[in-house]
């Protein structure tokens, strides 16, 4: 078979690597790839930018491709998984319906909410002004979130109100972020351990992957900004089996059945960001549409069963009936 991997990072990546390892592949075509794409065996990277459907729509229905594979998140939130099903292309990722788990962070919160997931008290604002008003109240340390896709740079971990003030007034006056700052989300600051927690879904069947944790602060000791997440490891230490069960009871589970119930068919990686709690209640920090850039590579090294088969088996509704060692 054929696979087309959409992306450039270390994520697609791995997919590549994880793909060209089937006995099933004959081909992995990378758009555009990078330099390390470049050099694995059966790997090919193509002069097309991710967020290009049209052109990929036309390269995979051109050498027929058996398999698409979204990476990032900017396409999938664009509907490049609609317009390749459109075309009759077998396509592995959520539809942008579904995608809004990741597109918007207040959409979340009321998701969460809605269906009594444990998440942080929260506030969403338009104006700076209202915003840092209700930053005086509830003093720091607070959490300051544009709502859309900022490439996982859109978080603000303020420890004093002064720097809350400012990165309010960043996002919403000074629109650091474009349109993904067009409204802010304000919480509380959650104490506790931050942990990775993906998962293959076909709509109905949910199967997690190993966990795993990145590491986002910039500097030593967990210090500076947030990042979009450098360099991951697999397992995560603080996930034992108790809290495993914890996470999806608490978490995992009423999510995907939140998502049936809102009438959302979700299809594809689900990545779930969670502060464990000291109590070790499981607090949902976002939701992303697809793997994390980092964890994909330390997970995808200790999955031993053919990625391209669950692929496809999520792709059908099938998911039930494979195992993932």
């Amino acid at each position: 078979m054929r696979v087309l991997i959409v992306g450039g990072g270390g994520r697609e990546h791995a997919l590549a690597w994880k793909c060209a390892a089937s006995s099933r592949v004959e081909k992995v075509y990378v758009a555009p790839g990078n330099a390390g794409t470049a050099n694995e065996p059966k790997c090919m990277n193509l002069p097309l930018s991710a967020g290009d459907s049209d052109s990929l729509i036309d390269f995979a229905t051109e050498n027929t491709v058996d398999l698409t594979i979204i990476g990032p998140e900017g396409p999938l939130v664009a509907g490049i998984v609609d317009s390749f099903q459109a075309a009759g292309l077998r396509c592995f990722g959520p539809t942008a319906k579904a995608a809004r788990l990741e597109a918007s962070k207040s959409y979340t919160k009321e998701f969460l909410w809605r269906h009594n997931i444990p998440t942080a008290r929260f506030r969403t604002f338009r104006k700076a002004a209202d915003a840092k008003d209700y930053v005086q109240k509830c003093g720091a340390p607070i959490v300051i979130k544009a709502d859309g896709l900022a490439a996982g740079k859109g978080v603000v971990v303020a420890r004093t109100v002064k720097e809350a003030c400012v990165a309010v007034d960043e996002i919403l006056t000074e629109e650091v972020f474009g349109a993904a700052g067009s409204s802010i989300v304000v919480e509380e600051c959650l104490a506790g351990e931050e942990i990775s927690f993906m998962a293959l879904v076909d709509g109905e069947t949910m199967v997690p992957l190993a966990t795993s944790q990145d590491h986002k602060a910039r500097d030593n000791g967990d210090q500076g900004p947030n990042t979009g997440g450098m360099g991951a490891y697999s397992p995560a230490p603080l996930v034992d089996g108790d809290l495993y069960n914890r996470i999806m009871k608490e978490v995992m589970r009423p999510t995907l059945m939140g998502l049936v119930a809102d009438g959302t068919r979700y299809s594809g990686f689900l990545y779930v960001g969670l502060m464990i709690a000291p109590d070790g209640t499981p607090n949902v920090l976002e939701y992303n549409c697809r793997m994390g850039d980092p964890e994909t590579q330390p997970i995808l090294m200790r999955l031993q069963s053919d990625l391209t088969l669950a692929c496809d088996a999520v792709i059908d509704g099938e998911l039930d009936k494979i195992s993932m060692r």
